[in-house]
């Protein structure tokens, strides 16, 4: 009996000891099967990981321009809230490669859509193995559905934005233009960015409901004038370019800028050219005898000279080895009046010899002639002068040859002659009568800027300034007909025309200055002088703008400007 209950125990342990190790290999088996697998997932998700990375860096290689294409930039609008810039939706088409099932079918396709691509371009594109690739930018909602119908798949649209400009050339100068990516280039479009705007978007902190719009103090419609009377002056006059400003002499706004030949910001390509620089404020020129009324003012300014003065122009004057004559030689003695209206360059430069070299130099700087103008577009020249000023230069500088500067410099100088002496920085944007009295710098007396609104208005009733009288708006101004270089010669036959005008003078509220490049003389015309084609084009200005402005005419009796002193 007791051995048979041993050997009964003797089995149960056998067995219980057999199945514990069938349980053990068991569970090893399934512990193992789990690691497999766990390691199988991981091995998946880190592949998985990775080639997300890849395509994401893909992705970014040929996306990185989406960014800045997407961001919206503010509206542009007059100082009457007309609409000079501004976005609009547009899409574009991407594709991204991997998924591109049939390339060849897929170029045949889009090609019946959009026939301007290049056929070899877009099939070596479409045959990369780059996760995103950019086939047209800028498509029209009708283009674009077109091409949805063609069910290709791999191709994609994104959403951007795309600027434009309603008015066209008519303000392209000024406004500027961007590039495919939404980025300013030129004009205040530029200007814009390069205060910070670009920065702002990259940091996610310019959104299309962030930005006001802009609002500028010139006015569309006279922007209008004088781009239409500048495209009629070059067909006229056969010239290679125009330009005119039309400014607030009170505050230094620029109410209207343009310069010919210009381009269409809805297209900047055309902005490439050569010819399309903004010739008002980024050309230099030697201005002619519109310098004849600073130099005037300098010498009256100076206490040295008065209105009646006498200066002896019997014959050229003659000075290292130049002669220097006039152009409408009148071979006597002439006062200051005299010397103005005739636009004598030996009286004026017998002027300048009064004042003296260094005190000419100084007085052009002070009134902003020869130095950097502060300006908010970025297409600003420095001016030009002689290193070192000998007599020569300041005898010829007098009367506006041998000195550059740009015509928006002389319109702004222009101004503080009549606007009783103060020079106000020029500005695009809308300023206050206090804010312009902030920024002004007093550079001629009060009673010297009486005296050269005098002399203009004179010159423009008895002078080379008669044809840019607007009958009601007493309009003062002067002339300057420069001979232009060329070879390093001055030409006879290659001149560049300037007007500076003040309306009305008595109590000038504008200055406006209007020239043409190497104009040819009008069918029975003898020359092609500033007075027969820039004074006009002033005069067709004023005549059209006036009433815009708010400048109400006087037709009481004209009478000739009384002299008050000397």
């Amino acid at each position: 009996m007791t051995e048979r209950h041993s050997d009964t125990d003797a089995s149960r342990l056998s067995f219980e000891g057999s199945g514990k190790t069938a349980d053990n290999q068991s569970r090893s088996r399934i512990v193992l099967t789990m690691v497999m697998v766990g390691l199988a997932y991981v091995v998946i998700f880190g592949r998985l990981a990775f080639l997300g990375f890849q395509e994401e860096r893909e992705y970014a290689y040929y996306d990185t321009r989406d960014i800045s294409t997407s961001a919206a930039r503010p509206d542009i609008r007059d100082r009457n809230g007309e609409m000079l810039a501004t976005d609009i939706v547009m899409s574009s088409l991407f594709a991204e490669p991997r998924l591109i099932v049939d390339v060849d079918e897929a170029v045949e396709k889009l090609l019946t859509v959009l026939p301007e691509l290049d056929a070899r371009t877009v099939h070596r594109r479409l045959s990369s193995n780059a996760g995103f690739v950019w086939l047209k930018r800028e498509l029209t909602p009708a283009t674009e559905s077109r091409i949805l119908a063609l069910g290709i798949p791999g191709l994609g649209f994104r959403t951007e934005t795309r600027r434009f400009y309603p008015s066209g050339q008519t303000a392209s100068h000024l406004i500027g233009y961007v590039n495919i990516d939404n980025v300013g280039i030129a004009g205040l479009e530029k200007y814009i960015d390069d205060r910070g705007l670009r920065q702002l978007q990259k940091l996610g902190f310019a959104s299309d409901k962030d930005l006001e719009p802009i609002h500028l103090a010139v006015d569309l419609r006279v922007q209008h004038y004088v781009r239409d009377e500048l495209a009629k002056a070059m067909k006229r006059y056969d010239a290679i370019a125009a330009g005119a400003v039309v400014l607030n002499a009170r505050t230094g706004e620029v109410v209207a800028m343009a310069s010919l030949p210009d381009y269409d910001p809805n297209r900047p390509v055309e902005a490439q050219k050569d010819d399309r620089i903004n010739r008002v404020s980024k050309g230099l020129f030697e201005m002619g005898s519109t310098f004849k009324t600073f130099t005037t003012a300098m010498a009256l300014d100076s206490g040295l000279v008065t209105m009646s003065s006498q200066f002896d122009a019997t014959k050229p004057l003659r000075i290292g080895g130049h002669t220097i004559n006039d152009f409408h030689a009148k071979r006597r003695v002439l006062n200051v009046p005299e010397v103005f209206i005739y636009s004598s360059n030996i009286g004026t430069a017998k002027m300048a010899d009064v004042v003296g070299i260094e005190g000419h130099r100084d007085f052009l700087h002070k009134i902003g002639l020869l130095s950097r103008m502060p300006f908010e577009l970025p297409e600003v020249s420095s001016p030009v002068e002689p290193r070192e000023w000998r007599k020569i230069n300041s005898v010829t500088i007098s009367y506006g040859h041998g000195a550059q500067t740009t015509p928006l410099q002389t319109a702004v100088a222009g101004a503080a002659l009549v606007n009783g002496g103060r020079l106000i920085p020029p500005t695009l944007f809308p300023r206050s009568q206090a804010q312009a009295d902030a920024e002004a710098r007093q550079v001629i007396s009060p009673a010297t800027s009486e005296k050269m609104r005098y002399l203009m208005r004179l010159n423009v009733e008895e002078g080379s300034g008669k044809r840019a009288e607007v009958p009601g708006f007493k309009v003062g101004g002067k002339t300057g007909t420069a001979e232009k270089v060329v070879n390093g010669r001055y030409s006879k036959n290659k001149r560049f025309n300037a007007f500076l005008a003040a309306f009305p003078i008595d109590d000038p509220q504008y200055v406006v200055l209007t020239f043409i490049d190497e104009p040819k003389p009008e069918d029975g015309k003898p020359s092609a002088t500033a007075g027969l084609n820039a004074a006009p084009m002033v005069r067709n200005i004023i005549r059209r703008s006036a009433s815009v402005l708010g400048v109400k005419p006087d037709f009481g009796k004209l009478e000739a400007p009384l002299l008050i002193s000397n």
